[in-house]
């Protein structure tokens, strides 16, 4: 099995090797350099590479070959065109070009765009990011692309990230050539852990606000939910089981190095990692992860669900994003032994803080969606505030470097279990913080606050950036210190940094609301939804910072913006008119009809003289909500209008938070309590016990 896994894993990706293996090695040389040097790629080097594409795809069973990018509403796109190239005699050659490797042509209108382009302005541009391997996925060959408009303006997530990739790579150079470093490169690595929840796809068919939005907009409680907690430890059904391993080979098929599979604390809820890989790999592999999920999960008689939050009173689902650094392939953030006396690595850390400090609007802004707003600061998920979590050890000697004091190491102990059979356990020097939004781990920091749905483009291109000032900061101040100055002076540097931004360390339990009040001691941002959070696109500080860097230019942003708000405004509309409609033709008749029967019931018994109480109180209470859920059906119904003929992004997304959504938990609330007490068989919908507990 071993061997198998071996001889398939990467077969459908064009990888290094494979190029390395069918391009002339003059060729191959020159683009190597065009890969990891950053040199201009000519068409003489695309036509040999296209060639070389096309008869390895066509080898794998290709008939087409796609621009494959990722638009600003998150998903990713494709068109397919055919290798054929008709002969005049009846016959045809399989052809590709250098030219269409390098460029192609969407149409642009059909993609937001945030304002950037009018909707009769048609063209748009993919350009071939030759950093991000090719692959085979359905007979088609997929090509990693970039998407920008006529005038050149970025359309897609994949640009921002790349030019944020040369921001960071830039700035990390300069502060490690003060340690006397001149890496080549400086990568950032992203280990994405993606969380998801399987449910029958006979239950998924019935549930029309499943398949139109991808979340339960009604349910009551289950009589049993994660109460017990074990299902994180439980064995995985048979059926999970081969699913699973279907999406592993499918996965190391495409080169995607998926190594764990679990469940997770919820019923019904799973997760996969991979490991490490640099960023725009390792956000495209998460993409296609998300893919295949969704649609291999038919196969096995599933639905795959990656909203952040499909059902209430259980955990919902994030995507953690593992982040870090590294220089020609080492770990900028491993601490070492004496991590006290790493002056680079608390120069690195120092960085980083101050960056989630001084930008924790964009952090925030940047995994905003109004799935993502249900998830937050609700059983194992971060709150919206976003503070950083060093652990014991890391904590305590920026203490000491705030306080000026010296640390004394604590090593790490061992501990003794009684059981002789049994290994001695080391215990690491700090304990995890599961409520942390953004938590130091080992060698890497988790950012825990991206939802299940969300592609990492975003956060990471933010990250990079805000961390690129900072160490733009750090080499700026010290580029003109003296060599014999250079400690003391970065030790002062650091003290004063971490004083400026202590106030973003915390690392006691982020659901208390002690916290929240502490935290606004602190000055702490709490936009608590995607209305409060991503208008600070825009603010003018943050559209410097972009520009500054060269990742977004002032129209950039600003479109980015009204996409989003326009994103959040139109889901939450399609949930208020799903809501509507299952009420007005699902609920309502089923809840009619049970009190019509009982009635009936009522009426019958009355003809011989008993009284039926029960049956009459069931009957009231249920002519009460009925009343009760038509009147708040009729409000939520005129509130979804109001806010869907509003003009403005930022007034319709208020309207949207502070009108539409407590309507529709209004609604909710009586067609749940009404679910508690209708009878089974008159239920329209699969309930939460039947769903989440399926054999």
């Amino acid at each position: 099995m071993s061997n198998k896994v071996q001889e398939e894993y990467g077969s459908l990706l064009f990888s290094e090797s494979a190029m390395k293996e069918r391009l002339p090695r003059p060729t191959y040389k020159e683009l190597v350099k065009v890969l990891h040097d950053g040199a201009p790629l000519n068409l003489d080097i695309a036509n040999e590479v296209a060639h070389a594409m096309k008869e390895w795809a066509i080898e794998h069973g290709a008939t087409h070959f796609t621009h494959w990018f990722q638009p600003l509403n998150g998903i990713t796109s494709e068109k397919h065109d055919g290798f054929i190239s008709p002969e005049g005699d009846g016959t045809t050659l399989m052809a590709f070009s250098g030219k269409e490797l390098i460029q192609g042509e969407p149409d642009a209108s059909s993609f937001p765009n945030g304002g950037l382009r009018a909707t009769f302005e048609a063209r748009g541009y993919t350009a071939w990011d030759p950093t991000s391997p090719a692959f085979i996925k359905d007979e088609v060959l997929c090509i990693p692309t970039a998407f920008v408009s006529y005038t050149g303006e970025a359309l897609d997530k994949r640009t921002p990230l790349l030019r944020s990739l040369n921001a960071i790579d830039e700035q990390a150079k300069r502060v490690l050539a003060l340690f006397g470093r001149h890496p080549k490169k400086v990568e950032v690595t992203v280990g994405p852990e993606q969380e998801y929840f399987l449910i029958t796809e006979e239950d998924y068919k019935q549930r029309p606000d499943l398949v139109l939005t991808g979340r339960t907009l009604f349910g009551c409680e289950p009589a049993k939910g994660q109460e017990l907690e074990e299902h994180y430890f439980g064995a995985i059904r048979p059926s999970v089981n081969a699913f699973m391993k279907e999406i592993d080979d499918e996965l190391w098929k495409l080169g995607i190095p998926a190594r764990t599979k679990h469940n997770e604390v919820a019923p019904g809820q799973h997760e996969l990692a991979p490991e490490f890989e640099g960023a725009t790999v390792a956000i495209d592999d998460n993409l296609l992860t998300m893919e295949k999920l969704r649609l291999l999960a038919t196969k096995y008689g599933f639905a795959c669900l990656e909203h952040e939050k499909p059902f209430e009173y259980v955990n919902g689902s994030g995507k953690h994003d593992n982040w870090s650094l590294a220089a020609d392939g080492r770990n900028l953030l491993e601490p070492g032994t004496n991590p006290e006396e790493n002056l680079q690595f608390i120069v690195i850390l120092t960085c980083l803080i101050a960056a989630v400090d001084a930008h924790a609007d964009l952090l925030r802004a940047s995994i905003a969606s109004a799935g993502n707003d249900h998830r937050l600061g609700a059983n194992e998920a971060p709150p919206a505030i976003i503070s950083v979590f060093l652990g014991e050890q890391l904590e305590g000697i920026v203490q000491a470097l705030i306080n000026d004091e010296s640390y004394i190491s604590h090593k790490r102990t061992i501990m003794d279990l009684g059981v002789p059979q049994i290994a001695d356990v080391v215990r690491d020097t700090t304990d995890r913080n599961r409520t942390s939004p953004f938590a130091f781990t080992g060698n890497k920091f988790e950012f825990r606050m991206a939802g299940s749905q969300q592609n990492l483009s975003d956060p990471n291109t933010v990250l990079n950036v805000i961390v690129a000032e900072q160490f733009d900061e750090f080499a700026t101040a010290m580029e003109g210190v003296a060599d014999e100055d250079f400690e003391e002076e970065a030790v002062a540097w650091v003290r004063q940094t971490l004083r400026d931004h202590e106030r973003v360390i915390f690392s006691g339990d982020g659901y208390s609301d002690e916290w929240e009040a502490e935290a606004e001691r602190r000055g702490l941002p709490n936009l608590k939804t995607t209305a409060d959070a991503i208008p600070c696109l825009v603010e003018p500080e943050n559209i410097a910072l972009f520009e500054k860097y060269e990742v977004l230019n002032k129209a950039e942003v600003c479109a980015r913006y009204v996409a989003r708000a326009e994103q959040y405004a139109k889901l939450i509309n399609i949930e208020a008119n799903t809501m509507v409609y299952m009420v007005r033709h699902m609920y309502l008749p089923a809840l009619m009809a049970y009190s019509g029967d009982l009635a009936d019931s009522v009426a019958t018994k009355a003809t011989i003289g008993i009284e039926a109480k029960t049956e009459k109180r069931l009957v009231a209470e249920l002519t009460k909500g009925i009343d009760t859920a038509h009147e708040r059906m009729e409000d939520l119904d005129a509130k979804a209008v109001k806010a869907r003929g509003t003009e403005d992004p930022k007034t319709r997304d208020d309207l949207c938070r502070d009108e539409v959504l407590p309507a529709m938990d209004a609604l909710r609330e009586v067609i749940d309590r009404m679910e508690m007490i209708c009878g089974q068989d008159y239920w329209p919908v699969p309930s939460y016990n039947q769903m989440l507990f399926y054999v």
